[in-house]
């Protein structure tokens, strides 16, 4: 039965988060007046702030990864049992797509729809691998020392990443994968989520072998898994 609810809590907080993040995309775009400057501000705003919330409510059942990179550094770093990954990234993944559907409907739109927005290109998979790098590096080095802000810190850093990232910072596969059914603001052409993938497992994997390096376990400071997202 735990398994279970650990999987049901990383369906649900993935579909959430999809839903924060499609959503306020709408949301923001819609009211922004053609500013797509106030509308990635609003985006962000409501991403981090959904996150905290998520990650607080799930994070004690599953870990809140919410993210596939997550769960595959928390299985390399023995947090996570090896036959409770796949479980863990197909239940991020159908959360993705159903939270997608659910923001959607919200604003009438049709369930799914193939986006149209092209990012692709160096600077975009380089951004996505610094993404993920200090997405993986925030959760190793906050739950090892101070594992009580690890939700806030979290939340501030994709944040911010939304803007100092030119792909706005999705540093998370099954996100990338479900915001290619959405043609929104927030959406990524299907053709162009390998790029960001690869890049995302790339940075993921170096910061893991980095960071449990720099910040090694001990007995008193186990990591807690958390999230990721955007």
């Amino acid at each position: 039965m735990g398994s279970v609810k650990r999987l049901v809590a990383e369906g649900l907080g993935t579909a959430f988060l999809l839903a924060v993040v499609v959503g306020s995309g709408i949301m923001a775009e819609g009211l922004a007046g053609g500013n797509i400057a106030i509308a990635l501000l609003a985006n962000a705003i409501a991403t981090g702030c959904g996150l905290i919330a998520l990650i607080l409510m799930f994070g004690a059942i599953s870990g809140a990864h919410f993210n596939p990179v997550v769960s595959l550094s928390e299985a390399w770093l023995g947090n996570l049992p090896r036959n409770e990954v796949l479980p863990y990234i197909a239940i991020q993944i159908a959360g993705a797509f159903a939270g997608v559907a659910m923001a959607h409907s919200m604003f009438g739109e049709p369930a799914f729809f193939a986006s149209e927005h092209v990012r692709t290109g160096w600077s975009q998979w380089w951004s996505e691998f610094v993404a993920t790098f200090g997405l993986i590096a925030v959760i190793i080095s906050t739950s090892r020392t101070r594992p009580g802000v690890t939700p806030i810190a979290v939340a501030a850093y994709i944040t911010s990443a939304y803007w100092f990232t030119a792909s706005t910072s999705f540093a998370n596969p099954a996100v990338t994968l479900a915001r290619a059914a959405s043609n929104t603001f927030a959406g990524i052409r299907p053709a162009d989520t390998l790029g960001f993938i690869v890049a995302q497992l790339a940075g993921a994997m170096v910061a893991t072998i980095l960071f449990n390096w720099l910040y090694p376990a001990t007995p008193k400071a186990t990591v807690t898994a958390t999230v990721e997202t955007n």
